[in-house]
């Protein structure tokens, strides 16, 4: 295939302390060099954290100009020299940290990261290291792989790298977000009883259908400890996706069994609150920080998936022109799954 010279990105451009999303044209990033590949990206979606990023609320390394998002499936058209792991025409995902290949993550890792430190998959082509893209199940479209690199290796390394997820465990899922509904097929898949939240019952209904055991409405029912801990006969859930943060911490810690995981991923109601020392050590409580997850995870999580057939639950899918507008709905938090964005 030849290699346009110029191609459509999107940029965010620093505004004071927010940035300003537009689409440019620009020089196709370069051709790949050693070990390097050149993907034409055909989907990307969005996650919280490009929003975060987008009002200038998450940490970017002081970036005055940046292609944003992590999240992106497309095509290899080209590979540099010394290039084994794929080869053109493989349709690929990009990995979120570039190096975080297995184990332990770094204190650099975070310089890896895509559409934040690095440039994004927010564009028609990007150039990436060969070992920070997978091929991926073949069942998949380029819309739903693209759904893979955040949300769901953030769900797999919550639950099965760092949970140790097994058959009727019993699993406490936050809201219908893509960690969450991601969490919800793997825990389903898995054997696993689920409780989940949310706002609204129609999502709620969306959620039983796909294998939630017990549904509650948060706003209906605020304090919802004693509902959870009902669910399960008092033994209380072995594994949390905690979201929430300052607002629900205290409540999962409470309904954790003895021995129990909560990965604790985000603070949409903001970070905070007391910990109970004591406690966690008297019921063998394990508390994880879960910042997405290495290669090896995402690798992992791609035979799960493709064993079981699981299919990502997209809720909208927007045009690459109309990627502004992906940004407010997935802004809104209306959203029952993934936002994803079409660039070809």
């Amino acid at each position: 295939m030849n290699i346009p010279v110029s191609q459509k990105q999107y940029q965010l451009t620093r505004q004071e302390k927010a940035y300003r999303l537009e689409l440019i044209e620009k020089a196709v990033v370069r051709e790949p060099g050693p070990q390097e590949v050149l993907v034409r990206v055909h989907a990307s979606s969005i996650n919280r954290r490009d929003i975060m990023i987008l009002r200038g609320d998450y940490p970017v390394a002081g970036r005055e100009k940046v292609v944003p998002l992590s999240d992106g499936a497309g095509e290899v058209v080209a590979v540099g020299n010394g290039v084994t792991r794929v080869a053109p025409g493989d349709r690929v995902v990009g990995q979120f940290f570039q190096s975080w290949l297995e184990g332990r993550g770094l204190s650099s890792t975070g310089e890896s990261a895509l559409g934040g430190a690095r440039d994004g998959m927010l564009a028609e082509y990007v150039t990436l290291r060969e070992d920070g893209v997978l091929r991926y199940p073949a069942h998949l479209s380029f819309e739903e792989a693209a759904t893979l690199p955040c949300a769901a290796v953030t769900a797999w390394n919550g639950l099965v790298t760092r949970g140790g997820l097994r058959a009727e465990d019993h699993v406490l899922l936050q809201g219908t977000g893509g960690v969450s509904i991601f969490g919800l097929q793997f825990a389903q898949a898995f054997g696993a009883q689920v409780v989940i939240t949310s706002s609204k019952d129609d999502k709620l209904a969306r959620a039983r259908d796909l294998g939630a055991s017990h549904l509650i409405n948060y706003r209906e029912t605020p304090d919802w400890t004693a509902a959870v801990l009902a669910a399960t006969k008092g033994v209380g859930v072995h594994h949390v996706l905690e979201v929430g943060g300052v607002g629900t911490l205290k409540q999962s810690l409470a309904v954790l069994a003895h021995g129990g995981h909560i990965a604790i991923i985000g603070g949409l109601g903001g970070f905070g609150g007391d910990i109970p020392a004591a406690n966690m050590i008297g019921r063998s409580m394990n508390v994880s920080g879960i910042f997405v997850g290495s290669r090896s995870d995402f690798e992992k999580m791609n035979l799960f998936i493709d064993r079981h057939r699981i299919k990502p639950v997209i809720d909208r899918v927007f045009d690459f022109a109309d990627a502004p507008a992906a940004y407010l709905y997935m802004e809104h938090g209306n959203h029952f799954g993934k936002v994803v964005i079409r660039h070809s």
